[in-house]
């Protein structure tokens, strides 16, 4: 039998009978192969999501792979079993920001799959067509699953537009943390250092390309051109911040707690320092994710440290939030 996960509320979850959606006008049916689990999809089990940014009874589901079965009218036929990702925000694609090409940004109001829609916790999972992202012929699916994180930190590169030679930090160690050090080796920076709270990250970090590798309560240089933030604290920005040189630029992508305090305003005018954040990915940061994965530049699958059957969840979300360092990435497998 085939089956979803619903959290009916905060706190309260079912395994349910699932019966496929058939794809509508411009719509895909997409088979589910895995789908991870992250920090956000543990606040939305325990209700600490902010209003507006999740719709109950939901099936949770953000990070996915799959393979198209079935698509409605007008849609490419040629995507019926294609390996796929796909984007998350359901923008309106005619507001002047959609237009502009910031889907993340559109001014219709907020809709994400597993979030306000049905997502990928699921034995599939039904979606606007052009959302899909074709992967390469060998891809990795199980790897793929991971691609939407990948893609929020490829806007952060993007935002960051390293260039070759220059010097370069991740403040942050997790699965966003990791993709940083990816996507920012793949600039061919002169350093790559990895700023995180313990050393249990510093292989991997190395591994995936790092230079240098220092906790926080080390002393810590204050002349890179570029620090991207991953850790989602108000103490981690400014220890991004302060890593910077005079004129050098920053890119946030963690959301602290509500009513942190914030980067002063004095350093930044005064150190000219050039701001950026990341909340989502749009289409551009999809393509170029995917770009980097095809060309063998973004290796998912040491970040996964347990795969387990849907029916799982509770002992997933466990996981995501247990604090023990061997947990990684986890991924459930409908």
């Amino acid at each position: 039998m085939s089956a979803a996960v619903v959290v009916e509320a905060p706190g309260v979850h079912s395994l349910v009978p699932h019966e496929p959606v058939a794809p509508g006008p411009g719509e895909a049916l997409v088979r589910v192969h895995a789908v991870g689990i992250c920090g956000s999809d543990r606040e939305v089990y325990q209700g600490n999501r902010p209003e507006g940014y999740v719709r109950y009874p939901l099936t949770p589901g953000h990070e996915w792979s799959g393979t198209v079965q079935s698509v409605g009218a007008g849609a490419p036929e040629a995507l019926v079993g294609c390996d796929v990702v796909g984007e998350g925000f359901r923008n309106c694609q005619v507001c002047d920001r959609c237009h502009a090409g910031d889907t993340t940004l559109c001014t219709a109001g907020y809709e994400e799959t597993g979030f306000t829609r049905p997502g990928a916790m699921a034995a599939t999972l039904t979606l606007p067509a052009r959302l899909l992202h074709v992967l390469p012929d060998d891809a990795d699916l199980t790897a793929a699953a991971l691609l939407e994180p990948a893609a929020c930190v490829a806007a952060a590169a993007l935002k960051a537009n390293v260039r070759p030679g220059e010097r370069v930090a991740v403040v942050g160690t997790g699965t966003l943390g990791m993709f940083a050090v990816q996507f920012l080796k793949a600039a061919s920076p002169a350093e790559l250092l990895v700023v995180g709270t313990g050393n249990d990250r510093e292989a991997l970090s190395r591994r995936f390309g790092a230079t240098g590798f220092r906790t926080k309560d080390q002393e810590l240089p204050a002349d890179f051109d570029v620090v991207v933030e991953t850790a989602g604290s108000a103490s981690a920005a400014r220890a991004a911040a302060s890593l910077l040189r005079r004129g050098g630029r920053l890119v946030l992508t963690g959301i602290p707690a509500p009513g942190a305090e914030g980067l002063d305003p004095t350093d930044l005018v005064v150190r000219q320092l050039e701001v950026h954040t990341v909340f989502g990915a749009p289409p551009r940061a999809w393509a170029h994710t995917v770009r980097v994965f095809g060309a063998g530049l973004l290796d998912p699958l040491p970040l996964i440290t347990h795969e387990l059957p849907l029916a799982e969840f509770w002992q997933a979300i466990e996981l995501v939030g247990s604090g023990d360092p061997k947990v990684g990435k986890v991924l459930l497998r409908p």
